[in-house]
């Protein structure tokens, strides 16, 4: 093996209205010996920064005397909405696909966000496998999300290690609401439709760098290197439970002030019916609405913030496949 080699290249993605570039950097890690191609990329969604984090320490830990083949990484994929620290970018720059995680794999003629998509896609179509970090909420286990029934991919979320991996159906298999909200726009989605295996890590939290997200997300990778072959050693034997992404959150039925609570814990296996909180009206205290969950599974997102609109997400639970 030889030393291998890194290069930091600054990448015209779009141009703005003013007729400047936007940019981002992209990371190329040459190994010392021949192997696959693994792309990876942070900050899809600005505010979601622990993956950007992720990606600065496996900079700084990886050996590339050791590693077979090569690491695309892209550690800021949306500048749009990491500047402003948002989920997606605002209207005026992108009122058609304000949110780049539904227009893969972009249209290099298309919107601002398809455009930057199809540049980056150009890196996404030399890998033999991809990581798509992101970071949901705060008050959300961390997990892996693959294509279900896509066995390579399902192998790459194992490998990457969490505690919970979910599935998700697509295309003719999905709900309405998979179609409804965009997702075969996904990278994840558009990268195994072409045969990429391809996972998405939710490491929780966002606007902070969360030590155990973080370390979480760097220990992920190097085992995907390990699984892929790129680096020596084994994928430790893990205890993990498959279950199915569910779309059909506990929603608000009505505005008001909710109360969480505060005996439940994310992880753990709730049956059909229990309750995950109250909201009340904040000037008569009256109850508006007892949110309970309408099946069994495993809690793995509830909101702590207080104040909340009829439709807002409450509760999120997974259908256990497997244990």
């Amino acid at each position: 093996m030889n030393a291998g080699s890194h290069t930091a290249a600054e990448v015209t993605l779009a141009t703005l209205p003013s007729g400047a570039d936007l940019t981002t950097t992209v990371h190329i890690y040459e190994g010392g010996g021949d192997g696959p191609t693994l792309y990876v990329q942070a900050a899809q969604h600005g505010r979601e920064v622990n993956g950007t984090e992720v990606l600065r320490r496996f900079h700084d830990q990886l050996s590339l005397g050791s590693l077979s083949g090569t690491v695309i990484a892209v550690p800021v994929a949306d500048p749009l909405t990491f500047d402003r620290v948002s989920y997606t970018t605002p209207e005026v720059l992108d009122s058609v696909n304000p949110n780049m995680n539904r227009v893969w794999p972009g249209d290099p003629s298309g919107s601002l966000h398809q455009r930057i998509a199809a540049r980056l896609w150009e890196y996404v179509e030399r890998a033999d496998a991809v990581v798509d970090l992101h970071t949901g909420s705060p008050d959300m286990l961390p997990h892996v999300v693959y294509l279900e029934g896509d066995a390579d991919s399902r192998a790459l979320a194992a490998a990457f290690g969490t505690d919970l991996l979910l599935s998700e159906q697509a295309h003719d298999e999905a709900s309405t609401e998979w179609h409804r909200r965009g997702f075969d726009g996904k990278l994840r989605v558009a990268a195994a439709r072409e045969g990429i295996p391809s996972i998405t890590p939710e490491l929780a939290h966002n606007k902070q760098i969360l030590e155990d997200a973080v370390e979480c997300g760097v220990e992920g990778l190097f085992d995907v290197l390990r699984h892929l072959g790129m680096l020596e050693g084994p994928v430790p034997d893990r205890d993990q439970t498959v279950a199915r992404n569910h779309l059909g959150q506990v929603t608000a039925s009505a505005s008001g002030l909710f109360r969480p609570k505060p005996t439940l814990e994310l992880g753990q296996f709730v049956p059909a019916g229990t309750s995950v909180g109250t909201v009340y009206h904040p000037t008569t205290y009256e109850t508006v609405h007892d949110a309970a969950t309408d099946r069994t599974g495993i809690l793995y997102a509830l909101t702590k913030e207080a104040t909340v609109t009829a439709g807002d997400k409450l509760a999120s639970v997974a259908l256990i496949r497997e244990e």
